[in-house]
């Protein structure tokens, strides 16, 4: 008898040690969408099922998690309202539990905290983020006397995947200018020599030693005769000033900043190329 007992106490707990949830969150519950009375592992699921392709685009949606009122026990699939604790086997569907967010999540060494303005859950812990009321969100104390307030700032989606960025569960990053991007999206850009920001342009990182390499491919590649007089009007998308130089076939460089992410806005018609043969 003892043994069987043993036996059986042993296989409770290997039962309630075996990983639940999704890719997403470590949970032991799942829920039900209040938008479709369907049931997902968590609402990230649900809005990928229900965002997909295959979906007629008029049934696509998200769902309103704080409409959230049902969930079901992974361990004994006990339907009930919302709550920490399975009210039939008693397991703790999450650790890190907010009824005001309907969230689970076991795994909180994410440090995960609830930003009354902003609404939702948030991980990092709270004495490491500040919520600025311009931008509308959270940010790293690193940022709090030098981020520049960009009003709603990740109230968008994100300019190179286009995923909603104020709810993401992937890391995002405030780039010198203001603008908001997944961290993954900007290395991703910088694999593909890309630095400048894609919402204004301006560069995000220190180019310094590129520009003197471009000042060098410049001076080594001078231009034919007749190109030699012809100027142009740049707008730099650093500095924001206008200035009109010398034409180049490789680049144009500011005159204000000495910066080389610049455009060419017009040329001047009495030193084009064409009065220059006349």
């Amino acid at each position: 008898m003892d043994c069987v007992f043993e036996h059986h106490i042993f296989s409770n707990e290997c039962m309630i040690k075996q990983e639940y949830g999704c890719r997403h969150y470590k949970r032991k519950c799942k829920i039900v969408a209040p938008c479709c009375n369907q049931t997902f592992d968590c609402r990230h699921c649900h809005n990928d099922a229900k965002n997909s392709i295959e979906i007629d685009p008029l049934d696509r949606h998200d769902i309103p998690r704080h409409d959230i009122t049902r969930v079901i026990c992974s361990v004994c699939d006990t339907e009930q309202d919302v709550q920490q604790n399975c009210i039939s086997c008693g397991v703790c569907m999450g650790k890190y539990y907010c009824s005001i967010c309907k969230f689970f999540d076991d795994d909180i060494s994410k440090n995960q905290y609830h930003c009354q303005k902003c609404g939702i859950c948030r991980t990092g812990g709270k004495d490491n983020f500040f919520h600025c009321d311009k931008c509308e969100c959270c940010y790293s104390n690193v940022l709090k006397d030098s981020h520049i307030c960009i009003e709603r700032a990740m109230h968008h989606n994100c300019p190179i995947c286009f995923e909603y960025l104020f709810d993401t569960p992937r890391d995002t990053t405030v780039l010198p200018c203001g603008h908001t991007i997944h961290l993954d999206c900007v290395k991703e850009m910088e694999r593909h020599f890309q630095y400048s920001c894609p919402v204004c342009s301006k560069s995000y990182c220190d180019m310094t030693c590129v520009w003197e390499k471009l000042d060098q491919e410049v001076a080594s590649t001078p231009m034919p005769q007749m190109y030699q007089n012809k100027m142009v009007w740049i707008l730099c998308n650093d500095c924001g000033e206008t200035s009109e130089v010398n034409y180049h076939i490789l680049a144009h460089k500011c005159t204000n900043c000495n910066s080389y992410n610049t455009r060419q806005t017009r040329g001047r018609s009495h030193t084009s190329c064409a009065s220059q043969l006349v």
